[in-house]
């Protein structure tokens, strides 16, 4: 596996599926900054909601995936799941089936978000289980506040550079900031 964090105002991203796990993942990617459109012959409510105009009700064609460097597929049944992952392969689309680790070209990790402080847990898709528990573990070591205090670092390091500071000093006294504040046990 190669991990990676995606700019999803660079790389466009499209869900197509239907029921929870196309709604928790819709959450996800809007969560992650992704305003996707979203695929879905027969949405249930939730799903329409959540999509909004960026709903379209019918499965991509290949003119469609010819915009779309990501697809997330889920809920639609292996049959249908297995034909879009093959015509988005071959619009050299990437694709991550839900569950179905063959039909994946990439998996999603479990994220924590603390405003800019992004990080994940990946087990590449063999135990979602571990991943997730490892993510709570992750929420509770790195409560809410860790937002404002990568702020704090951030507006830190960039008074310190405009200072002319080099970029060894900045470390080393960022360094000494998050050990003088405690924030790391």
């Amino acid at each position: 596996m190669i991990p990676l964090a995606l700019d999803p105002s660079r790389v466009a991203i499209a869900l197509a599926g239907t029921g929870p796990l196309a709604v928790r993942r819709l959450t996800q990617l809007r969560e992650g900054g992704a305003d996707p459109m979203v695929f879905s012959p027969e949405p249930d409510g939730e799903l329409a909601q959540l999509a909004g105009g960026r709903l379209v009700r019918a499965l991509p064609d290949a003119a469609a995936l010819d915009g779309i460097g990501l697809l997330y597929v889920m809920g639609l049944g292996p049959e249908t799941e297995r034909t879009l992952a093959e015509l988005a392969r071959s619009r050299r689309v990437l694709v991550n089936v839900e569950d179905v680790i063959p039909l994946c070209d990439f998996h999603s990790p479990s994220v924590v978000r603390r405003g800019d402080l992004v990080m994940t847990v990946s087990t590449g898709g063999r135990s979602p289980t571990l991943a997730s528990l490892l993510r709570q573990r992750l929420e509770s070591l790195f409560p809410e506040e860790w937002a404002e205090r990568l702020r704090t670092i951030a507006a830190f390091r960039d008074r310190r550079r405009a200072e002319g500071a080099s970029m060894s000093e900045v470390a080393r006294e960022t360094r000494d900031l998050i050990a003088r504040e405690r924030w790391l046990p």
